[in-house]
């Protein structure tokens, strides 16, 4: 079966009510997602929306039905409301859903620093242990596809806070838009470009 066609996601039954609440926000819900599909949920305020996804990432479990990933499948989720730390850039707290991954480059590079030491390039025994290591690091890599992180990151994130600039400032207008983009904003009659 080609991956397009494969189920990797199955909700079932599933029902979410609020303590509060007399009826639920949630009732009798049934999805499954294809590998590769884009889904949309849309509704009105106070419809569910943001309950279903939480449950989908697996932050709500205090519900009635059953929720399956397929195996080696996993979901991340984005608060609407994060609490992010100031002092971290954009990328760095992206990057913090990755977390395995980054680190797995981290030490691919710290690796690749050693081979420069005479104390290493001048032992074979030490210089075979460390291609070793690289070898297994390089296999995850690949298997993880994860030699553009920071392009595949920077293209996840970048449309979203377009997004917002253009929320805030309605005369936000995009200059260039391939690779990274150059933005200007007019702050009453001044223009400011980044």
């Amino acid at each position: 079966m080609s991956d397009d066609k494969k189920v990797i996601f199955s909700m079932s039954g599933v029902t979410k009510t609020y303590k509060n609440a007399n009826t639920p926000v949630l009732k009798n819900i049934y999805l499954s997602f294809f590998y590769g599909a884009k889904i949309g949920i849309l509704g009105l305020n106070g419809s569910g929306k943001s309950t279903l996804l939480k449950i989908i990432a697996g932050v709500d479990k205090n519900f009635q039905g059953d929720v399956v990933f397929s195996p080696g499948y996993k979901v991340g989720y984005l608060e609407q409301e994060p609490e992010l730390d100031e002092n971290k850039t954009v990328l760095e707290i992206v990057k913090e859903g990755v977390a395995e991954t980054v680190a797995i480059l981290d030490e691919y590079n710290k690796i690749n620093d050693k081979f420069g030491l005479p104390e290493v390039y001048e032992d074979a025994d030490k210089m075979q242990k460390l291609m070793d290591q690289q070898a297994v690091l390089q296999d995850k890599i690949d298997a993880a596809n994860a030699w553009e992180l920071d392009t595949k990151l920077k293209l996840l994130w970048m449309p979203c806070v377009l997004q917002i600039l253009k929320r805030k400032f309605p005369c936000f207008r995009v200059v260039r838009e391939e690779g990274w983009p150059y933005v200007g904003c007019c702050f009453k009659s001044r223009k400011s470009y980044y």
